[in-house]
């Protein structure tokens, strides 16, 4: 099920378990998963780009090992709020992993999250070899933890 907004997303959600954030390139997907407490998002790993089916039973592989209970995709929108091809490609991607997966599925504007995990990277004096290794599931971290923080102020707000 896609939920078009985290607002729509979160009653679909059980109390507890976590969430997996996904960066969605062209050539690699990363992933973050969050605790089960739904707080902190850490990067996991980079999945290497091949064909659809391999790629979403890589992921799925992932939700099951982790019991993840939702899956958050970044949404690559342009800086003026308009979306390009690469929405369509996250949102066509997200289409057909409901079909093969229960886990409800929302989107996550990731505009600045690249961006924040390379300077988070470069104030750690990490080299540039190896920010480009971790650069797509560091992306997803922030991209998880921007929607993670968003569920916990409105859990807040309702609670």
């Amino acid at each position: 099920m896609i939920c078009a907004t985290i607002e729509d997303f979160a009653p679909h959600l059980p109390r507890y378990g976590g969430l997996a954030g996904l960066d969605l390139g062209t050539k690699t997907i990363g992933v973050a998963v969050s605790d089960r407490m739904r707080s902190v998002a850490s990067p996991l790993s980079t999945i290497r780009r091949e064909k659809f089916t391999l790629d979403a039973a890589a992921l799925l592989k992932i939700t099951t090992e982790r019991e993840i209970v939702g899956l958050v995709l970044g949404l690559p929108m342009n800086m003026d709020g308009t979306e390009g091809p690469r929405c369509q490609s996250t949102r066509a991607f997200a289409r057909n992993l409901e079909k093969l997966t229960d886990l409800p599925i929302t989107f996550w504007d990731e505009r600045l999250s690249t961006v924040a995990a390379e300077r988070a990277m470069l104030e750690a004096d990490m080299s540039r070899k190896r920010r480009a290794e971790v650069i797509d599931h560091v992306a997803a971290g922030f991209i998880l933890q921007g929607a993670l923080d968003r569920l916990s102020h409105m859990g807040a707000a309702h609670g």
